[in-house]
């Protein structure tokens, strides 16, 4: 690049909108506050809490964090509807800096089979829906949906015109994923270079991963002048995904010589958001995932190894430590106090209330008597154990296993209501954990579609926790539950318990997504 003046480009988030719509990917709303909270202590510049239109349920979640976030700004998506910019707007009437965010598409194939309107029509829907959201906020974004498939020349007069009607930011997403590296940052300096009044906008990309190329398109619009980047943790998203916050993030630190531009993000704090959302959402990261894949910085290979011994930057652009990766120091056992249980839940970048802390710190004291040393990892799924636990209806009292090889598997659970009701259930099954569940079931009153079942150690060793996920479905709609213990089986029940309380929870709190009857774009850019 030419210009020596270093950028800072604005990292716009979306891992609770964009990233949610990906299937198996929904969180409840405690899960989405502490994610949100991870976000804000990242130093995202924005973060689109959600759709609020589509639901009675996402416009509660939006409400709720927008109340709660106070350092960036959070934003809502809404089709080019005036309902949904109400819907919007009373969702982020509490916001400290509130943006609404419009999406229109403009391509020719979303017109006509999509849309079914001409290109007329569209750029006037567009103009009225700007002109609509100024009226309640001063922040609007507006998102040409498909621009990349979208004639630049039409783009660009409806960005003009948007801008005349008040939007700050312009967003050009490549939304199927189909652009190349050199032509989407040639697409982005044209319509730099021939949209009236651009200069009084933001200009914005989102880009999807259907090529794989979502992070390289992104570096290559902002090397040609986009000033705000679109993204989600460990790229979840829709399809394929979309640009990884934390690949851009680093991209641009590493190569900010080239680039000349950076990002306000705190990158020490990658890690744990990484680790926070694949925690809520059971969507495990590949282990050679860059920045935060288990294997981003460890070095099999004999000549590896020594060079890295010898200087770390032999291998390494970028240090463990720069993203945060705990050493992993094993300090804490039972005798250990509640303050420095807290210090080492500060270090770790947790903040709680002092309920969350004890019911954390007993479930600590619990687990320090089976184990001899507690390691952060433990930690880490203690927290979130409690912490983005929905209310529980049922709660586990006891459980026995008979189980063996000429034995089949016998379950007994008994669960206690809210309500103070105690259920017990006896339920063969094909093993162990299908008789668990079908006790459940049983006592539940339903029989969910058991979708993923998926244990792992959280550490090395046979003393370890095992940490288990699931996914169940139910009349079309999805959840997901985790559980840990240093019993697989227990860590089963746990995390079906988990699963089924958050079913239990939604449905008698009617947060049943409604369908969108427009024939719009459901889930947005």
């Amino acid at each position: 690049m030419g210009n020596n003046a270093k950028r800072v480009v604005k990292i716009f988030d979306t891992t609770l909108r964009d990233g949610e719509q990906s299937p198996g990917c929904s969180m409840n709303i405690q899960e989405k506050l502490e994610v949100a909270r991870r976000l804000e202590k990242l130093g995202v510049d924005i973060m689109e809490a959600g759709f609020p239109a589509s639901s009675p349920g996402d416009l509660e979640s939006v409400k709720t964090i927008a109340g709660i976030i106070r350092n960036c700004t959070v934003a809502g998506l809404c089709r080019s509807l005036e309902k949904d910019i109400d819907a919007a707007r009373e969702a982020l009437a509490g916001a400290a800096d509130p943006r609404i965010h419009i999406f229109l598409a403009t391509s020719p194939i979303h017109m006509e089979y999509k849309l079914k309107m001409t290109p007329e029509k569209v750029l006037e829907q567009a103009v009225a829906a700007v002109t609509y959201a100024r009226k309640f906020c001063s922040n609007v974004e507006f998102s040409a949906e498909d621009a990349f498939r979208s004639d630049a020349d039409f783009v660009c007069r409806v960005f003009g015109a948007v801008i005349a009607a008040g939007a700050t930011t312009l967003n050009f997403p490549d939304t199927v994923g189909y652009a190349l590296p050199d032509e989407f940052g040639a697409r982005i300096r044209y319509i730099k270079e021939h949209t009236p009044g651009i200069e009084k906008a933001v200009l914005s990309v989102h880009c999807h991963n259907d090529l794989g190329l979502a992070v390289a398109n992104s570096l290559a619009a902002i090397e040609n002048g986009a000033e705000q980047a679109e993204c989600t943790i460990n790229g979840i998203g829709e399809r394929a995904g979309n640009a990884s916050l934390e690949e851009i993030v680093m991209g641009l630190r590493v190569r900010k010589d080239y680039l000349n531009a950076d990002t306000r993000i705190d990158a020490t704090q990658i890690y744990a958001a990484s680790r926070l959302v694949t925690q809520v959402t059971g969507v495990k990261v590949q282990p050679n995932k860059a920045i935060v894949g288990e294997n981003a910085f460890a070095h099999e290979a004999g000549i590896h190894q020594h060079g890295v011994m010898a200087n770390r930057e032999t291998y390494e652009i970028m240090t463990p430590e720069s993203i945060g990766i705990p050493k992993n120091r094993m300090v804490l056992g039972k005798h250990s106090g509640r303050h420095a249980f807290e210090d080492r839940l500060n270090d770790l970048g947790y903040t709680v209330n002092a309920e969350t802390l004890e019911s954390v710190f007993a479930e600590f004291k619990v687990l320090a008597d089976k184990k001899k040393v507690v390691s952060d990892r433990d930690i880490e799924a203690l927290v979130m154990g409690v912490s983005a636990a929905v209310p529980e209806t049922y709660k586990l009292d006891h459980w026995a296993i008979n189980t063996g090889s000429a034995l089949g598997a016998t379950a007994i659970i008994k669960l206690l209501h809210t309500c103070g009701e105690a259920h017990k259930q006896v339920a063969v099954g094909d093993g162990p954990v299908d008789a668990i569940f079908t006790a459940i079931n049983e006592i539940v009153g339903k029989r969910p579609e058991l979708e993923l079942y998926e244990i792992g150690a959280i550490t090395g060793g046979s003393t370890s926790q095992g940490e288990t996920m699931v996914k169940i479905a139910w009349e079309g709609r999805h959840w997901n539950g985790r559980g840990v213990s240093t019993d697989v089986l227990e860590s089963s029940i746990k995390a079906y318990l988990s699963a089924i309380n958050a079913m239990e929870w939604d449905l008698a709190a009617g947060a049943v997504k409604s369908p969108l009857r427009e024939p719009l774009q459901e889930g947005g850019v």
